[in-house]
């Protein structure tokens, strides 16, 4: 038997299996930056494909500043702390700070307080964009499909505007980071809507660490340009959540160069599918409710065989999440059901995207949840099955099957494994 341990929460679960059946499979390891801050600077004063803050923004100017919101691990205090400080010739009140929640609840002030800290937030104006409020949003032109694109209204006004955030395979976009920040992250409900459609989330292209050909990543870029940030700071990090690379300077190169970064630690080869895979959703922050956790399901699937078992470690504090994600994934339908009525709807309904990534895997594979928030009720009636406990789980998933092979991923979606004889990722 040999010990493994899932990011769960704030802290971690220990698990025994068998090593003989067992393939452990996570990022590669990569130690943090020595000196994060200082590195920070030295990004911004040489970033990529575009001059320096302090050539861009003239003491006149007004300056927006995107920052993740609390269902993401971005180290917004550092990153912004060293962006107002390029920027101290420019008066604290011409400065604003919008949380990119695209269509999350608003952050709460105890939340911004713990992702900022007092002095940033007693210090800047925060906002949260109100992506339903019309009067909030200004039009900014069409993408390529012929899409209306609306971003927040003081982040299109303001003169200089830079987005920070971090890089990591995302489940239908690519990546995170980037563009993101724009579209979902300061844009109104009906683009969102828009780049997030069945027929996008659908699409073969529109997953982990693709971006060639990924409809829902293009779209975003070509959204996010028509109204272009002046200048990017995205960070890579570890599975401590430590700061591994800084990419600082224009959308495009700047965002290129980490997605390059990010698939070298994060795409992980596998040679074969596996009966059962055991998954995370990276622990707290991202495994605050069932609706992120959807991630770690996905980046499970790609290792489990069809008709296999996924089991998922995550603590759920918030529950099952978003109103009417919630609302579809608990209507009774079917998998099949489900997928058929989100994909006949003119309209997309907010949070259709989860509920039809959840619904597509659990048309291939049994899912299992490991939850301290979550109770067996809410688990079965959204089509899944309670797990108390993940060895006992195992261990009764390979009664009739004692060869079966177990995967175990403990930073879900940290790491997305491929097989190794289907490499299809480009960036």
């Amino acid at each position: 038997m040999q010990n493994y341990k899932l990011a769960y929460g704030e802290s971690n679960l220990n698990l025994r299996l068998p090593a003989k059946h067992t393939t452990l499979v996570e990022p590669s390891y990569e130690p943090p930056l020595e000196d994060p801050s200082t590195c920070i600077k030295s990004a911004l004063k040489m970033p990529l494909d575009t001059v320096p803050l302090s050539y861009l923004a003239k003491s006149n100017h007004t300056v927006a500043i995107v920052f993740c919101d609390i269902t993401r691990p971005a180290p917004s205090k550092l990153m912004i702390t060293e962006l107002v400080s390029e920027l101290d010739h420019v008066p604290d009140k011409n400065i604003v700070l919008i949380n990119a929640i695209g269509l999350h609840r608003p952050n709460t002030k105890s939340e911004l307080l713990t992702m900022l800290g007092p002095e940033l937030v007693s210090r800047f104006r925060i906002i949260s964009p109100k992506p339903r409020t019309a009067s909030c949003n200004v039009f900014v032109g069409h993408t390529s499909s012929g899409r209306p694109v609306a971003l927040n209204r003081e982040y299109v006004e303001a003169d200089i505007r830079i987005t920070t955030g971090f890089i990591e395979p995302h489940f239908f976009a690519g990546f995170s980071g980037g563009a993101k920040l724009t579209l979902p992250g300061v844009a109104s409900a009906e683009s969102i809507l828009a780049n997030h459609d069945a027929n996008m989330i659908g699409d073969s292209n529109s997953t982990w660490g693709e971006t060639e050909g990924n409809p829902v990543f293009e779209e975003q870029r070509e959204a996010a340009l028509l109204c272009a940030p002046d200048m990017i700071l995205n960070v890579t990090l570890n599975s401590n959540k430590q700061i591994t690379a800084v990419f600082a300077g224009s959308l495009k190169v700047a965002h290129n160069a980490g997605c390059h970064h990010s698939r070298s630690v994060s795409m992980q080869p596998i040679t074969e599918l596996f009966d059962v895979v055991i998954t995370t959703n990276s622990g707290w922050p991202l495994d605050l409710n069932f609706y992120q956790s959807v991630k770690g399901i996905s980046a499970g699937s790609r290792a489990v065989k069809p008709g296999g078992h996924i089991i998922i470690a995550a603590e759920c504090r918030e529950g099952l999440g978003h109103n009417n994600f919630e609302k579809m994934i608990g209507s009774g339908h079917n998998p099949a059901k489900l997928s058929k009525i989100i994909e006949s709807r003119n309209t997309p309904e907010i949070d259709q995207w989860q509920a039809q990534v959840l619904a597509l895997i659990q048309q291939k594979s049994r899912i299992h949840i490991m939850s301290d928030y979550l109770s067996e009720e809410q688990i079965t009636q959204i089509g899944c099955t309670p797990c108390k406990n993940i060895e006992n789980t195992v261990r009764k998933l390979r009664e009739h099957d004692r060869t079966g092979k177990i995967c175990v991923i403990p930073q879900g979606p940290q790491t997305i494994p491929f097989l190794a004889s289907q490499p299809n990722f480009s960036c």
